[in-house]
């Protein structure tokens, strides 16, 4: 995922910083859980076709075991930032790791699809306690804003290299050992992040309401619409029906809560609107693209994961220092010039790949990927940056849950949309792939042009 995104952030009060190593080592076990997460979103899907070589299940198979971990994180994430106020950080963090170690043992573990299927859900769903927690242990671990500043830019830091590392680490698993390695990795790496964590301070307790209903219905909206993409046919008639009742149950619910989990009010802005539809479209097209061309390095072009994961790494690691480019740009010039700088490149990018061909070598495809992951890390900080300046500062931390809820949703579709394509013919499927998220791209390219030259709606 690029980076540069802001998490609901748990008000910890009446904490004093720690002298010695305790904040330094409760920083690391930050970082460690945030770099687990952040790891699994990328590292699966290299090793996809060895998945479905050894457990069988075809393409739609294959989108659940990458869609039901992004489904969980993205549709939970609306409520766990409250739940984390609820039990308290540390112990919120300590769950949520602890959850996704073991789901990560069951992951390599698993007998058949639907066993990996169900145990990468619960993964997800430990994913998105871990994310808010984690942010809330850096700011309790550092309340003085100026090393507090420092601290989460190093956390921020360590998904960036997480996600550019993700292909290449499970294209070197994957081909060295097996598959399911990819999960038993995480084992002493989430024991790890528990035995740091004993050094942090325990994490006070405050009430934060919890929307239920809400959060139930979004749940089955959003995964009754994937079911309905991926699956198609009648059953997928019959799941959209399911999505679009769901989805109106919803929205009557969030207008009625006094603590809804969407506040529906926050739409009312254009630059929220716009914020949250260009950070939609940038995860369909990173995380469709990274899908798809994995699939196309190994199904059509007979590679190793290995050598998948090794030519994903120019478009990845770039992702890091991007981010780092466009706060300053975006400091220095206003969030404009690199949140529509950043969707043009990507836009550009994605069209040069219309000339990759079974034939083209794989280096050139390496290349030409790299435009398209660099203008979505230049636009991020940027899109994340028009959100926050859009919303009192009261509601920054709900606001950025949507935006950040909406990209993995946004992701996971693009996934399920885009396997479809490719399953009905490779070639016409990954033209009309890049056909949708340019279109969707530009599309919001020329919303913020429209809104860069229209007055302020608020």
């Amino acid at each position: 995922m690029p980076n540069g995104k802001t998490l609901t952030t748990p008000q910890l009060t009446g904490q004093k910083e720690e002298t010695g190593t305790a904040p330094v080592l409760t920083l690391v076990a930050a970082i460690l859980g945030t770099a687990l997460i952040t790891l699994d979103s990328t590292i699966v899907t290299v090793a996809l076709p060895a998945i479905g070589s050894s457990l069988g299940g075809g393409m739609s198979g294959l989108q659940w075991v990458v869609d039901s971990y992004t489904l969980a994180l993205a549709a939970l994430m609306l409520s766990t930032g409250a739940f984390a106020d609820r039990a308290g950080a540390s112990r919120a963090y300590a769950l949520g790791i602890t959850v996704f170690t073991l789901a990560s043992a069951a992951c390599g573990l698993a007998p058949g699809l639907p066993a990996l299927i169900g145990a990468r859900t619960v993964q997800g769903a430990a994913a998105a306690v871990v994310l808010p927690a984690s942010l809330a242990l850096v700011r309790q671990a550092y309340p003085d804003p100026a090393r507090r500043g420092r601290a989460v830019a190093t956390w921020a830091a360590g998904s960036s290299t997480a996600l550019a590392l993700g292909p290449v680490a499970g294209g070197v698993l994957t081909t060295w050992w097996d598959w399911r390695a990819i999960f038993f990795v995480n084992l002493p790496l989430g024991v790890a992040a528990l035995v740091l964590l004993v050094r942090a301070p325990r994490s006070a307790r405050r009430p934060a309401p919890l929307d239920l209903p809400g959060q139930a219905t979004a749940v089955l909206a959003l995964t009754a619409l994937t079911f309905a993409v991926i699956e198609g046919g009648t059953a997928g008639l019959v799941s959209g029906a399911v999505a679009v009742a769901a989805a109106v149950a919803f929205v009557l619910i969030e207008t009625r809560q006094p603590h809804p989990v969407v506040p529906l009010g926050l739409f009312r802005d254009r630059a929220v609107r716009l914020a949250v539809a260009t950070g939609s479209a940038s995860s369909v097209a990173f995380y469709g693209m990274v899908f798809v061309f994995s699939l196309f390095f190994q199904q059509v072009q007979g590679r190793s994961a290995l050598a998948a994961g090794l030519l994903f790494l120019p478009m990845t690691g770039l992702i890091a220092g991007t981010n780092v480019v466009a706060g300053r740009l975006t400091g220095r010039y206003g969030a404009r010039v690199p949140l529509l700088a950043g969707q043009a490149l990507a836009v550009a990018g994605l069209l040069a790949l219309f000339t990759v061909g079974a034939g083209t070598p794989a280096a050139v495809v390496a290349v030409l990927l790299v435009p398209m992951a660099v203008g979505v890390a230049l636009a991020i900080p940027a899109l994340t940056t028009v959100l926050l300046d859009a919303v009192p500062a009261e509601r920054t931390g709900v606001a950025a849950g949507v935006l950040n809820a909406a990209r993995q949703v946004s992701g996971g579709l693009g996934i399920a949309v885009f396997g479809a394509l490719v399953d009905g013919g490779f070639a016409a499927g990954l033209r009309a792939s890049l056909t949708v998220a340019a279109a969707l791209l530009a599309v919001t390219f020329l919303l913020g042009c429209r809104r860069a030259t229209a007055p302020a709606a608020r």
